[in-house]
């Protein structure tokens, strides 16, 4: 992550964290006015973002109002922002990510290497920490809420580096057991998320289905791949415009930084990779300047006529 996007993780947790601790079934802020935008408008900050894990919908289903009680039954509302990924003091060293406060855990993935496509032609390595991140909560292996420093004095655990089984029923006020360690397709954020809104009790329940993808990332763009060293005029690459120790980039505005908008590569110490990261930023990027829409899926380009994809290839 760039100097930019540091400083707007902490300018982002100035403005957004909450001064109290929320009780029983109540909400850590008031829901919008009725008429007014979603929570999830997608434009401003992470904050109006799906990325926000403090939220909740007004929503009504048939068995009446959708609580908060029922959403903190499958992750602990923190009440802040940037916790579930940052934290000022007491970050995860186990990975080379700012100020990190996710549980990461040990896994191995299945890599796109492994289908023995004839036409791949550069190594893929095991998911560097630029992907590590996203697949702290997309791979399904570890709780949404599973943070090593919880706000407050007192609650820093450092068991909780590479696991997130131990219970935060003596660590967090109000906390369930039945988020805590979850495994698989079928908890956590998916037990009302799935594609038929857990059944007819949540019919409106967003489907996010697609973004838990597993351990198996056969079928996703290779991350972990090295990018081409041969690149530029007569190659199938586009040769990133910046280069520097950590990072290599398309630079569009010529500024000399990696901007939000701009697709990266990170250095693993072998040769600049393709990770998570090089094509989505998870604070969101404005689709046309300040105050528009993010990107969806939070790609730092809109991909229309596959300008993402013809960032790098030249097909």
């Amino acid at each position: 992550m760039d100097h930019e996007s540091i400083c707007k993780v902490w300018r982002l947790g100035a403005v957004f964290a909450l001064a109290a601790l929320v009780q029983a079934g109540a909400w850590a802020g008031p829901d919008p006015a009725p008429g007014t935008a979603s929570k999830f408008s997608n434009r401003g900050s992470v904050a109006n973002t799906r990325h926000n894990l403090t939220q909740r919908p007004n929503e009504v289903g048939p068995g009446g109002p959708i609580n908060a009680a029922l959403m903190d039954t499958q992750r602990n509302n923190y009440g802040e922002v940037c916790v579930y990924c940052h934290t000022p003091h007491g970050a995860n060293q186990t990975i080379a990510a700012p100020l990190w406060n996710r549980t990461t855990k040990n896994n191995t993935y299945q890599t796109y290497d492994l289908l023995n496509t004839a036409s791949l032609t550069q190594p893929v390595s095991q998911p560097g920490a630029s992907s590590l991140t996203c697949l702290s909560c997309h791979d399904g292996t570890t709780a949404v809420d599973a943070i090593v420093n919880m706000p407050g004095s007192g609650r820093y655990n450092t068991a909780r580096l590479t696991s997130d089984a131990p219970a935060l029923l003596n660590e967090w006020p109000n906390a369930s057991v039945t988020h805590v360690g979850l495994q698989g397709p079928d908890q956590g954020c998916l037990v009302c998320h799935n594609p038929n809104g857990a059944g007819a009790a949540f019919p409106t329940a967003y489907d996010f289905s697609a973004f838990a993808i597993g351990t198996d990332l056969r079928n996703d763009h290779p991350v972990g791949i090295r990018f081409p060293t041969a690149a530029g005029p007569g190659t199938d690459f586009n040769d990133p415009s910046r280069k520097e120790a950590r990072l290599a980039w398309f630079d569009g505005n010529a500024n000399a930084r990696a901007d939000g908008n701009e697709i990266r590569l990170y250095n693993s110490g072998e040769g600049y990779e393709v990770e998570c990261a090089s094509c989505h930023d998870p604070h969101g990027v404005p689709s046309a300047g300040p105050g528009s829409n993010f990107n969806p899926t939070f790609l730092r380009l809109p991909n229309a006529g596959s300008a993402v994809c013809l960032t790098c290839h030249t097909k």
